[in-house]
């Protein structure tokens, strides 16, 4: 029989899940941070950009189906951290937006703002975009400025107002506040380097022109070992830091050392796959270091990429672990208890998630059909369609 604690286990799973496979797909905003570095003509960084443009969709619509089943799994979630940290998610928001105008109108007749200031846009997207989802999603640990009182729900003519001011932020930087904790910071630049080192990744696999393969594969270690530096720096500091602990009883929340190294000892499946997905991203990586030949290090450290981060935020969410911490106040941290939905909505959500598998499959299949060569510049004649 499943009961409503199995469902929401399984929606933070699925959250977890569709993060993962975001981290992997910001390879698109890794590329686009090095649009002016990694080319050396307006040609290769034409090529870049086509390259990288077959592929933006598929980042864009995860984001917007990560926020959806967030939304829709852990409402209040949705509506403290949207309604109360809204300067981050509006940052976040308008650097996607000017990715996806880029795209479509860089090469439009009339573009009379020029090809180079949407593809600048397009480097903003990459810099800002990678670095503030990775300074958003360390809240989950190091916490944020907020209060929830369920019963401040106002009563106005007879009927029951909800969603006014159930969550309170606490400060007027509303989400920026997080900037100014450096353990945020090392995990947002570990995000903002893994992207670039899954696009580096993603050229050598992908490309034909061989300069820019060879540059890419030297581009690939400048871009992996600040990202290992950041990477360790946060799991080692989260592992070595107190973290919010919910008594299952009572479900208060206290902080308790080394609260995250306990779950991952205390979830040893969790362990498992977290140490495995440690060692694909650096197998992906090294692999391709050390090969002059080798060019399948995308999807090693592709998958790695989506095992390392669906683990790292189930140690966040479960174990009796609150995975959005109130540092204003610790009974006002969110758990996937307290958050969730009604069992109804679980239960009909669930029903609509037993597709998802076969859509991921119809997804691989078509990338796989789409990429069975090469790709080149004269590719954009044969199906005419040029960013």
């Amino acid at each position: 029989m499943i009961d409503y604690s199995f469902l929401q286990h399984y929606w933070w799973f699925i959250i977890s899940l569709l993060a993962g496979l975001l981290a992997f797909l910001l390879f698109v905003q890794g590329g686009q941070s090095m649009l002016f570095s990694l080319s050396k003509t307006d040609q290769h960084r034409f090529l870049l950009v086509n390259a990288l443009g077959r592929k933006w969709e598929y980042t864009f619509t995860t984001l917007v189906t990560f926020g959806g089943a967030f939304f829709a799994s852990f409402p209040l979630f949705y509506s403290t951290s949207f309604g109360g940290a809204y300067w981050v998610w509006m940052l976040i928001l308008l650097c996607f937006v000017i990715q996806a105008v880029s795209y479509e109108y860089q090469s439009k007749p009339g573009n009379t703002w020029g090809r180079t200031t949407y593809q600048s846009f397009l480097f903003i997207n990459g810099l800002f975009g990678t670095f503030l989802l990775g300074v958003a999603i360390a809240t989950f640990f190091t916490g944020s400025d907020f209060l929830v009182n369920k019963g401040n729900i106002t009563i106005m003519g007879g009927e029951t107002a909800t969603g006014l001011v159930i969550s309170q932020w606490q400060n007027p930087f509303h989400g920026l506040e997080a900037l100014l904790n450096f353990r945020n910071w090392t995990l947002g630049l570990a995000v903002f380097f893994l992207a670039r080192t899954l696009a580096c990744l993603f050229f050598i696999n992908r490309l034909a022109d061989q300069d820019l393969v060879a540059r890419s594969r030297k581009f690939l270690l400048y871009n992996a070992l600040p990202f290992v530096v950041f990477f360790l720096t946060f799991v080692i500091w989260t592992f070595l830091s107190k973290g919010f602990a919910v008594d299952p009883a009572t479900q208060i929340v206290s902080l308790v050392d080394y609260k995250y190294f306990f779950n991952l000892i205390e979830m040893p499946v969790v362990a498992i796959f977290f140490l495995l997905g440690v060692v694909l991203v650096l197998f992906g990586i090294i692999r391709s270091l050390i090969s002059s030949t080798y060019a399948s290090g995308i999807w090693f450290s592709g998958l790695g990429t989506v095992v390392t981060v669906c683990t790292l935020l189930l140690l966040a969410g479960y174990n009796n672990t609150a995975y959005y911490p109130s540092t204003a106040d610790l009974q006002s941290s969110l758990t996937i208890q307290n958050s969730s939905s009604s069992e109804f909505t679980l239960v009909a959500m669930s029903y609509a998630s037993i597709l998802v598998p076969f859509v991921l499959a119809y997804i691989i299949y078509a990338w796989g059909s789409l990429e069975r060569k090469k790709f080149k510049g004269e590719d954009l004649k044969e199906d005419g369609h040029v960013y």
